[in-house]
């Protein structure tokens, strides 16, 4: 969603830090550069100006501390100033209300409002433990109200049974009662669209809030419509009252400013988005992540949260058993890249790492791309349980039936087991004796740096750990050196993979504090 902006930030404001001394007219013309950024990332004019005016009044004025550059100095305001126009701190929804707490949806046609209704009754019920009861206001749209029942039937969640004839408001004040007597925690209304804005769909949104009293009124708005999705936050905000924003499709290629502007023109949160049509892709919207995202700095604690979302705890536990032993087949990769798939990718991955997110162009153009993950699990995929666990089974006879059934050629396959065999070596010594293995060693050393105690020789264990320690962490990393604009160190500012002619990656020998280089092979 915010490459494009994240890659002309980037470039504005690297050329900023690497100063040792910034005049007034510098910061002038790199504000020019921010604010052209912006505007070309349909960012509303009135907050681009503003935030533009806010960022050269601190600039210029800023006392510059000794251990920072001026450069450096002007990246912080700019980082604070975004995460202000995002809205400072992140907001959930609010369920502090008697039960049945109402949420209604509301919403033009099309922007995703019956399955985000889904995907936060989904949310809601298995991570908050709530009972939940789903109700479709939409008599206009053909099968609206089916669409819903099977999404419920779908994700396990009560949807309110349909009766035909029925008015909205009537339906409304239906499922309000039918969540009381059932005993339901949340009741969300799914209000009917429109393809554009209309007096009659704002009466009857009016109607339905006087007949239900909803605690939140949340508006689903499509992030791909730009500045169109403001003037939308801004009609349904004067004539309902909207209490918090849900946008959808961020994981589209728009550019971002319906994001960007969006809390500064209401006023209002946006309390989630909407990052792929899974149920389970809904996340928290949190200003300073995204911020950091934007700015290249990476979003440490949303990947360790994606992670366990998405890693099987079993299967990880028994990974790192075989790991210690030195065992690594190609089941264990296959799980591998299939845990990478799950998480977003190699692109989503790299795009959460601080000082990563330049590297995506360079792998693309190495092929290394999620297309070649798709190949590689398919090649695994194709072999028999035994040649899975014993790859040295593999000779020709064999490789040309793999590649017949994987659609790929024996050059695909001898790749893989070139990979999986580096992957193997590198697992030998990392769970090899003495010390409790290389892995424990280089975990204790970064945690070492970063003021850190714990499991795992001194590395804590992530998963335990609450939103709120994890951005502790995160801070404890940046100042260690780990998050800074500029890149990793020891990846040489914009980072490196190795043999893609930049610095190799931290324990491959690059420069990552207490992580040593891997010795090499006698």
């Amino acid at each position: 969603m915010f490459e494009n902006l994240q890659d002309r930030l980037g470039s504005i404001l690297n050329g900023l830090t690497g100063r040792g001394a910034l005049s007034e007219t510098d910061v002038s013309a790199a504000l020019r550069e921010v604010r052209r950024a912006l505007l070309e990332a349909d960012v509303a004019l009135d907050v681009v100006r503003s935030f533009t005016d806010r960022v050269r009044e601190k600039a210029v004025g800023a006392e510059i501390l000794k251990s920072i550059k001026p450069g450096q100095m002007v990246v912080k305001i700019v980082h604070d100033e975004l995460i202000e126009m995002l809205g400072g701190e992140g907001v959930g929804i609010d369920l502090n209300a008697p039960a049945p707490v109402v949420v209604m949806m509301v919403g033009l046609q099309g922007s995703g409002k019956t399955t985000t209704t889904a995907k936060i009754a989904s949310r809601m019920t298995s991570r908050d433990r709530k009972k939940v009861l789903m109700a479709s206001l939409d008599t206009r749209r053909p099968a609206a109200q089916e669409q819903l029942r099977q999404l419920g039937v779908q994700t396990g969640v009560d949807t309110l049974p349909i009766i035909a004839g029925q008015s909205p408001t009537d339906i409304a004040a239906r499922a309000v009662q039918a969540a009381k007597l059932g005993g339901h925690d949340i009741v969300i209304l799914d209000t009917a669209g429109r393809t554009h804005i209309d007096e009659p769909l704002m009466v009857e949104m009016a109607d339905i809030k006087k007949k239900s009293n909803p605690h939140e009124i949340l508006l689903v708005a499509d992030s791909l419509t730009g500045q169109d999705a403001v003037n939308l936050a801004r009609n349904f905000d004067e004539r309902v009252g909207i209490t918090g924003l849900v946008l959808t499709r961020m994981d589209g290629d728009g550019r971002g400013g319906a994001a960007l502007s969006m809390r500064a023109v209401t006023g209002k949160p946006i309390k989630l988005i909407g990052v792929g049509e899974k149920m389970g892709e809904l996340e928290e919207f949190h200003p300073r992540r995204i911020a950091d995202r934007i700015l290249g700095m990476g979003d440490i604690v949303s990947l360790v949260e994606r992670a366990a979302e998405n890693i099987d705890a079993e299967k990880a536990a028994a990974m790192a058993a075989k790991m210690a032993k030195g065992k690594f087949d190609l089941n264990d990769l296959a799980d591998q890249l299939g845990q990478m798939q799950k998480m977003g990718g190699m692109g989503g991955i790299m795009g959460m790492m601080p000082g990563m997110s330049g590297m995506k162009d360079k792998m693309a153009a190495a092929g290394l791309n999620d297309k070649l993950f798709g190949r590689q699990i398919a090649i695994i995929s194709s072999m028999t349980k035994a040649e899975r666990a014993n790859p040295d089974l593999l000779k020709h006879s064999r490789k040309k039936r793999i590649a017949a059934g994987s659609g790929t050629d024996a050059s695909d396959i001898n790749k893989l087991l070139k990979m999986h065999r580096q992957m193997a070596d590198m697992m030998k010594m990392m769970g090899g004796k003495g010390k409790g293995g290389m892995m424990k060693q280089m975990m204790g050393g970064l945690a070492g740096k970063m003021g850190l105690g714990g499991g795992m020789g001194g590395m804590p264990d992530l998963s335990n750990m609450d939103p709120k320690q994890l951005e502790a962490l995160q801070k404890q990393a940046e100042a260690a050196g780990l998050g800074r604009p500029g890149g990793m160190p020891g990846l040489g500012g914009g980072g490196g993979l190795p043999g893609l002619g930049g610095a190799k990656l931290p324990g491959l020998g690059g420069g990552f504090p207490g992580l040593p280089g891997l010795p090499k092979k006698k």
